[in-house]
């Protein structure tokens, strides 16, 4: 076994299991994706450790690869079905994208960075992803053109509310991310039903704020 095989089984075993995620698509799927084909060269040596991984690179936005225990814990609350459409929103260089891709009947993404989604075009395609559709748009956004989803995933935290996102789920449609309106940060869950949106607190959790979620700085006389 490879150095990077060993660590992507290390992962899972130490980092996933230990979070209480069971599902065994989840699990084989990370097992499957190579998270270091996702990470700058220079960096490839962390690809597996337990923290949000900075991959920008050449002095772009800051862009994360976020925690792989806080990505599968979110995955398993959404309960994502081999039919499903699932959104991947701030998709950085396409490792959440990947390891969806393997499970969901179709995963789109969007990355507000050109640069960067070209890097995760390439990423996508080394590692043989094709059920995937990348478009480079604003964060907050989303996918109008492609909607609706059965499940939106925010690949990083948000300090609004993203009302633009939740209106692109169809009925019974599930939105999972890291929310930061306060303090502490939790990952929930957003469903949408019978044209309502309800909120649930999942688990505590960090991730940096995508950029276009951030909270407006509050006027002060």
């Amino acid at each position: 076994m490879s150095g990077f095989s060993t660590a992507r089984q290390k992962m899972v075993d130490g980092q996933v299991r230990t979070s209480d995620v069971t599902d065994a698509h989840i699990l084989d799927a990370m097992l499957a994706v190579p998270r270091e084909a996702f990470v700058p060269d220079s960096k490839r040596a962390l690809a597996y450790l337990d923290l949000d991984l900075d991959v920008s690179e050449g002095g772009g936005p800051k862009r994360y690869l976020i925690k792989p225990a806080v990505l599968a814990k979110m995955l398993q609350a959404a309960e994502i079905s081999s039919t499903d459409r699932v959104l991947i929103v701030g998709c950085a260089t396409g490792y959440a994208a990947a390891v969806v891709a393997r499970f969901a009947g179709e995963v789109f993404a969007t990355e507000s960075a050109p640069a960067l989604a070209d890097r995760a075009r390439a990423a996508l395609a080394a590692v043989g992803a094709s059920n995937i559709t990348l478009t480079v748009a604003p964060t907050a956004k989303g996918d109008a053109a492609s909607a609706p989803f059965d499940v939106i995933v925010l690949n990083g935290a948000t300090e609004i509310v993203p009302q633009e996102l939740c209106e692109q789920l169809r009925e019974d449609g599930r939105l999972v991310g890291v929310f930061a309106l306060s303090q502490p940060q939790r990952a929930a869950i957003v469903t949408h039903t019978h044209g309502d949106f309800g909120h649930r607190p999942l688990f505590d959790a960090t991730a940096p704020v995508l950029p276009g979620l951030e909270r407006l700085p509050a006027f002060v006389f």
